[in-house]
């Protein structure tokens, strides 16, 4: 598998780039993600490319999640985690989580709302079995029950307590 890795801030992609990364990630979950992509934050992309064809994509943003009574810690949340159908099951989409992994060390954590757990359970991430809440002024809401979210502790994350209560800043669209 030959594959070569961009990593690109939002701000800095150009429009055809932008416009590549929406369609591609509209394809591969199958519906419209232009909505979504456009609420994150100062995105950063990985884009994965075999023979320069776009076959894998995911993003972060950057978040504030706190587990009580810690700090809320600065956290790179991974969304818009892609593969295109026909290179599914290749090892993209682990390589592509694997290059994330290295260019978010500097993050006191790691997280995201997973689609397949054991996807990431094998690339070290983790479920978090505590109740979650996003936080919205002074108020800490209750997440629904169906809701998961997966950490990767990275080289600055403190000792962490994954039954403890676990909250994100509020956010347009997608709150986790």
């Amino acid at each position: 598998m030959s594959i070569s890795f961009e990593v690109v801030r939002g701000e800095e992609l150009s429009s055809a780039a932008r416009e590549e990364i929406v369609s591609f990630c509209s394809q591969a979950y199958g519906e419209d993600m232009r909505p979504i992509l456009n609420t994150f934050q100062r995105p950063t992309h990985v884009l994965a490319r075999r023979d320069g064809v776009l076959v894998s994509h995911a993003l972060w943003v950057t978040r504030w999640l706190q587990v009580s009574p810690l700090p809320a810690m600065r956290t790179a949340y991974v969304e818009a985690v892609a593969t295109g159908k026909p290179f599914r099951g290749q090892g993209y989409g682990s390589a592509v989580m694997r290059r994330l992994a290295q260019e978010i060390v500097d993050f006191d954590l790691a997280a995201l709302s997973p689609s397949d757990p054991a996807f990431y359970e094998r690339l070290g991430w983790e479920l978090w079995r505590g109740p979650l809440f996003i936080r919205k002024d002074s108020e800490l809401l209750p997440s629904p029950e169906d809701e998961q979210v997966m950490v990767l502790r990275l080289p600055r994350t403190p000792a962490l307590d994954v039954t403890r209560a676990l909250s994100a800043e509020w956010r347009e669209g997608e709150l986790w």
